[in-house]
């Protein structure tokens, strides 16, 4: 287990935008301003990402939760709007939304392309082999104009459950991550994380491989999340399952290029329920910065760039107990705003919550709740390039 330290920074202050509208580009607060952004167009499950140029891009999710679809928009630095929505999905209704965890993951790349995937839905084309649910894929096109079709990445390793992730780093390299059983094996003990590679920005993937040698398992209905940091370091996080109990929040750290990972245990958890658990990866000042969930309490830590080694662990201030779904971001100050959702459950709504802290990893004044998080959704937090937060729910 990591020595429990103090981390820095974390979330926002309270401040409603709706709509299309987006936060001031300006703010000349001397604390970070933390702006509350509801979805565009009534969408569920954000995900967001700011690009080196301030440009903020966003996916979320639309229609019925069994089958629905994935919407992307841009807003350039400084811009009052989004643009118009773009499907990312090529065959309708081909997205999951249920339970949470299996919604669409947005990453981006090279020249900031965007990549987007998602666990298929009942609806969804083409499957993976046995016509099981496929682990799709798609990426914006060259002109930034549309999403190229769809593909699906499982070649061999079919079981999805808790869907999966992508990542993409700035020399061209995307990871389509997921979680499943060993082909021919069976049970969660034998869930292993999968890596399909592109070297050339999502033109094509080779086969998928299993990341990590020691065998603890996988969560089968727990969500995982991937990202490739600025120095081209791969990190995942997942939730084991070694012998039906041990369900550990597990770090996953690749330097060359997903061809072996090291893997570091973030928080044991012993239970035989699924806590259906996603997790946040963003990148900071500080380094790449990771958000978790454990017993129902929320915890974060930065790692050191490159290296990975953790530089500050810590648990979300107050106590725990329906803390679920966390997001994070990092400005170029050092600060840090961490968010999470409470009251969250099966068909049930809840709350969003936040802290943020100072480059000293002390909490700020800037802290706050307010209820409307839909069914099925989760929040996303990105930094503002004034220095302050946006969280999106």
């Amino acid at each position: 287990m990591i020595p429990r330290t103090i981390l820095s920074a974390l979330l926002l202050a309270a401040g409603a935008v709706t709509g299309h509208a987006l936060p001031p580009a300006k703010d000349a607060s001397p604390r970070p301003a933390v702006s509350l952004l509801r979805v565009p167009n009534g969408g569920i499950q954000p995900q967001a990402a700011v690009d080196g140029k301030g440009t903020i891009h966003l996916i979320y999710f639309k229609g019925e939760p069994g089958a629905g679809d994935v919407f992307y928009v841009r807003s350039a630095a400084g811009a009052s709007k989004f643009s118009a929505p773009l499907r990312v999905n090529s065959v309708p209704g081909s997205v999951v939304a249920i339970g949470n965890v299996r919604g669409a993951h947005l990453a981006l790349g090279k020249n900031g392309r965007a990549h987007v995937a998602w666990m298929g839905s009942r609806k969804a084309e083409p499957k993976a082999p046995g016509k099981q649910s496929p682990m799709l894929y798609a990426r914006l096109n060259d002109a930034g104009s549309a999403f190229e079709p769809q593909r699906n990445a499982i070649r061999a390793a079919v079981g999805l459950d808790g869907g999966g992730s992508v990542a993409a780093d700035g020399a061209g390299n995307v990871y389509v991550v997921w979680h499943a059983p060993s082909p021919g094996a069976r049970g969660e003990g034998e869930r292993r994380v999968w890596v399909a590679r592109s070297s050339d920005e999502g033109r094509t993937f080779a086969e998928e491989k299993s990341s990590f040698a020691d065998k603890v398992g996988a969560c089968g209905c727990c969500g995982m999340r991937a990202f490739a940091d600025k120095t081209g370091a791969l990190r995942v996080l997942f939730r084991s399952a070694k012998l039906g109990l041990e369900r550990d929040t597990w770090l996953l750290t690749s330097t060359d290029k997903g061809a072996s990972f090291r893997g570091d245990n973030l928080g044991a958890w012993k239970t035989s329920l699924c806590p259906m658990s996603t997790y946040a990866l963003a990148e900071s000042a500080a380094g790449t910065l990771a958000a978790w969930e454990t017993k129902g309490q929320v915890s974060a830590c930065a790692l050191e760039p490159g290296t990975g080694k953790h530089v500050r662990d810590v648990a979300a201030p107050g106590a725990g107990g329906q803390r679920k779904h966390p997001a994070i971001a990092g400005n170029a100050r050092g600060e840090v705003l961490l968010a999470w959702t409470e009251g969250m459950g099966w068909e049930r709504g809840g709350a969003v919550a936040w802290q943020v802290f100072d480059k000293a990893g002390k909490p700020t004044a800037e802290k706050g709740r307010r209820t409307g998080v839909p069914v099925w959704s989760v929040v996303a937090a990105f930094a503002r390039p004034d220095g302050g937060f946006t969280i999106v729910y």
